[in-house]
């Protein structure tokens, strides 16, 4: 391959100095001269995508020459997903060596099958060259066309999540009324999404906590993007709203269960212990953040059985909005399927199948959707199209939506137990 070199001289008198001062190094310590240098190798390029039998060029940058020739080896790890040539760079010795001349050598990367690799690389003799920054991640897949199906069902899922929150607002609103939305359901909710924020912002905005990240795991990427902030702190905000509505609308006799704020108890109680040993340096902030997304994980899981069970009881589905649910199964369906083809495209099954918590919370979510589905469309349909004629709060009042052909439902209010019953009548 092509040697490509530039070199920047330095003053007479600073090279002199800087002699000067490896010579007394060298004497002192007994070092190869070549030590008294800031050497500095990289690649160009960090993150490759190339399709089966493609090639892509990149360049290993050195910074700084050496007074004895090296030997820079490609390390792939899996060599039969991608192979470099050529894999052994000569780099030849000078004389004089100067430590801000910089040379590029071209190296063609070549796509075998589907996968990912790191590639690394090894310096021969050792001790003369930084190799902190030397490696890149290779990506072969089948089809730029998946790829890119792939990265649209991203960003359509991400806007179906975001709007899900706004049919329950509307039907609120509209009714003027929260009856029939679980408060378990948002009070979980609003807990899950504040801890979701809190982690997104600690890693994407911190520059600490990201260093203590990159510190653990060097060479990866940062797992939060703006759009995981934005999504996050909009749905904690949605959810806020609705909350709000809670308060100014008929709610009757609603509010969280004793069951709920148990929960809720634990889970604040854990947030407030990781926090104090954050503070007195016993964890790293990192690992309260990593507190913080597990409860995010478990509410997830939960959140959805309080709202279930509330119209299992009630034999009806009015007032829980059928629009978040279709929304959300968009989303998760999405997502679900983002991820089979992501693993058919890279050849990746192990994380699809490894991924249980990703895999197993979208399963999760999808299975409630169509369950709240069969409620509202099967099993308690004569039931969900209730229009409130009257709603004095004594005698009785007609709610006259049909349930069937001559099906009416009447809601009577019950003064010793302070709620409206429902009765179907012919």
């Amino acid at each position: 391959m092509a040697r490509i070199s530039s070199v920047s001289a330095r003053s007479g008198v600073y090279s002199s100095h800087r002699l000067s001062y490896c010579l007394v190094a060298m004497f002192l310590l007994g070092l190869p001269l070549a030590q008294c240098q800031l050497e500095k190798m990289y690649v160009d390029l960090t993150d490759i995508h190339l399709l089966v039998d493609e090639t892509r060029l990149l360049k290993l940058i050195q910074i700084g020459e050496y007074n004895t020739s090296l030997q820079a080896t490609s390390n792939i790890q899996h060599l039969d997903i991608v192979q470099f040539v050529p894999s052994v760079i000569d780099i030849p010795g000078t004389e004089e060596p100067n430590a801000t001349a910089e040379h590029s050598y071209d190296i063609c990367a070549y796509g075998k099958s589907p996968g990912h690799s790191e590639v690394t690389f090894n310096v021969t003799p050792t001790g003369f060259v930084n190799l902190d920054s030397v490696f890149l991640r290779v990506t072969v897949m089948h089809s730029n066309a998946i790829y890119i199906i792939s990265y649209i069902m991203g960003w359509i899922y991400f806007v179906a999540w975001s709007v899900s929150f706004y049919p329950q607002i509307y039907i609120n609103f509209k009714r003027k009324s929260v009856v029939g939305l679980n408060f378990d359901f948002l009070a979980l909710n609003i807990m899950g999404f504040t801890m979701y924020s809190l982690f997104n912002c600690g890693l994407f905005f911190s520059k600490a906590i990201q260093d203590e990240y990159f510190s653990r795991h060097p060479r990866s990427l940062n797992p939060v993007q703006l759009n995981d902030v934005f999504f996050s702190l909009h749905a904690a905000f949605a959810t806020l709203i609705t909350i709000a509505q809670c308060f100014l609308y008929e709610r009757e006799d609603q509010r969280v269960s004793m069951t709920g704020r148990g929960i809720l108890s634990v889970f604040v109680g854990i947030v407030i212990i990781t926090a104090s040993l954050g503070a007195a340096d016993k964890i790293a902030w990192l690992d309260f953040l990593y507190y913080c997304s597990y409860i995010k994980l478990c509410i997830t899981l939960i959140k959805y059985v309080p709202q279930a069970y509330m119209n299992y009881k009630r034999k009806s589905t009015v007032g829980w909005s059928i629009g978040n649910i279709f929304l959300d199964f968009v989303g998760g369906f999405l997502s679900v399927l983002q991820m089979t083809l992501n693993a058919y495209n890279y050849n990746d099954w192990i994380s699809f199948f490894g991924d249980a918590t990703k895999f197993g919370l979208g399963l999760f979510s999808l299975i409630f959707d169509i369950f709240f589905m069969l409620q509202h469309y099967v099993f308690y349909r004569e039931t969900r199209k209730l229009m409130i004629n009257d709603s004095s709060e004594e005698g009785t009042s007609m709610m006259s939506s049909r349930a069937g052909s001559d099906y009416f439902l009447v809601r009577t209010w019950d003064a010793d137990e302070k709620k409206y019953d429902l009765e179907a009548k012919a």
